[in-house]
């Protein structure tokens, strides 16, 4: 650990809180979204002057996600490293329920508040300041640095895989979002429609004939079977899944958003299902969503109907916004990988004690690099219970641990040889 180096974050912590104080300031709220040209501008100017080659593109009109490059000496031989981490923020809600303007960084004792503090501009800003003292101070990199900022996670669209789609790779993906402090993999997320659809279309006044011939049906009604199949999958689930770090019966499948029917004048012909199904670690979103598809279609097989009008699937999606879906894909994480190891060592020397290593309670964009086999970790300041909050805070003094241990993991690890 270079202790001068880090000693500089304390005696510059003014230029920390300014950092995040303009981060704050613009308010890339998602949803509406499409809010994040400006931010990205800022960003993309920040780190130009540092000697970063940047590239933006528009994922949606208006939201550009950032790929800030820095190439190391001898990029060949010595590990290179992504910082990734989101630029939108969730919805304020009614502002007069806050007791501090959601866009004005606000500081009150040891605490920093505003929107996007802890979820996540905190440690956007910290890994900034963290870029800036090592360019300052002439720490040189022989692996690449690469710092993407990017946009949509609250709504699920998906920022992070279009940097993987456009090439964007690395040895390592350090995703900053905020776990306290402890290193995290993560369990996944993927939604779904599940489609009741009658191939015929009935007058409400055909029901009785339909109830005695057998020859149509509700979608609605017919969608209560379906519901009760999903729950019978979720209980098996329950009992037929484990992964450590995570209690019995964390694989969930939830019938979040129910839609059907036409008008009274019509035997409802159509029903949709909007799903929600939460998977562990060493699971793919992909052999889940097959899962549920071939356990519905065993248990609904005695029913007739479903033979000639059979289920419509529709899974996962690029955006919560644009096509009511979205996927996180899971994580798991190795202890034994040399950049945890060495993560852990730059926490333990700043912090004086071992981080925690298991598995966040929640999802992030860390996913997408595990899915693009790349190794990645997710590590950052703040709390899950202050994400998404009224009054949203963040300590001082975390921001300027975490980004300490920045300053000493990232020439720790891109100064160290590729194995």
């Amino acid at each position: 650990m270079n202790r001068a180096l880090t000693n500089l974050v304390d005696d510059r912590q003014d230029e920390l809180k300014h950092i995040l104080s303009d981060l704050i300031g613009f308010s890339t709220v998602s949803p509406p979204a499409r809010n994040t040209s400006d931010i990205q501008k800022y960003i993309a100017n920040y780190l130009e002057k540092l000697d970063f080659h940047t590239e933006r593109w528009d994922v949606f009109p208006n939201d550009p996600n950032l790929v800030g490059m820095k190439k190391g000496t001898d990029s060949d031989t010595y590990n290179s490293l992504i910082i990734n981490g989101h630029i939108d923020v969730a919805e304020v809600g009614d502002e007069s329920s806050w007791t501090v303007p959601p866009f004005s960084l606000t500081e009150k004792g040891k605490y920093l508040y505003g929107r996007g503090v802890s979820d996540m501009k905190g440690a956007v800003a910290c890994a900034l300041f963290a870029t800036k003292l090592l360019h300052e101070e002439g720490i040189d990199l022989k692996g690449d640095l690469q710092l993407q900022t990017v946009i949509g996670e609250e709504v699920g669209e998906a920022g992070t895989l279009s940097c993987i789609e456009k090439g964007y790779n690395a040895d390592f993906a350090l995703v900053v979002d905020g776990s306290n402090r402890e290193i995290h993999g993560q369990g996944g997320v993927i939604t779904g429609w599940v489609t009741v659809k009658s191939k015929r279309v009935y007058h409400d006044a055909m029901r009785a004939e339909l109830n005695e011939t057998g020859e149509g049906a509700s979608a609605i009604e017919k969608m209560t079977k379906v519901i009760e199949s999903l729950r019978n999958l979720e209980k098996k689930w329950a009992e037929t899944k484990e992964y450590p770090g995570f209690k019995k019966g964390t694989t969930t499948i939830n019938p979040a958003v129910i839609e059907g029917g036409r008008h009274a004048a019509f035997v409802a012909d159509e029903c949709r299902l909007w799903i929600t199904v939460h998977f562990y670690p060493h699971e793919d979103y992909r052999i889940v969503s097959q899962e549920v598809e071939e356990y519905l279609h065993q248990s609904l097989k005695d029913d007739l109907w479903f033979e000639n009008n059979p289920l419509h699937f529709e899974w996962g999606g690029k955006s919560m916004i644009e096509d009511r879906g979205e996927i996180f894909p899971s994580a798991e994480i190795d202890p034994e990988h040399p950049a945890i190891k060495l993560l852990e060592e730059s926490h333990q020397d700043i912090e004086q004690v071992k981080p925690f290593v298991g598995m966040s309670k929640t999802v992030t964009d860390a996913g997408w690099f595990s899915d693009a086999g790349i190794p990645t970790a997710i590590y950052g300041p703040g709390k899950l219970h202050e994400a998404h909050s009224v009054d949203e805070k963040i300590e001082l003094e975390e921001l300027i641990q975490f980004t300490k241990t920045l300053l000493t993991f990232i020439p720790a690890w891109c100064n160290t040889k590729k194995q």
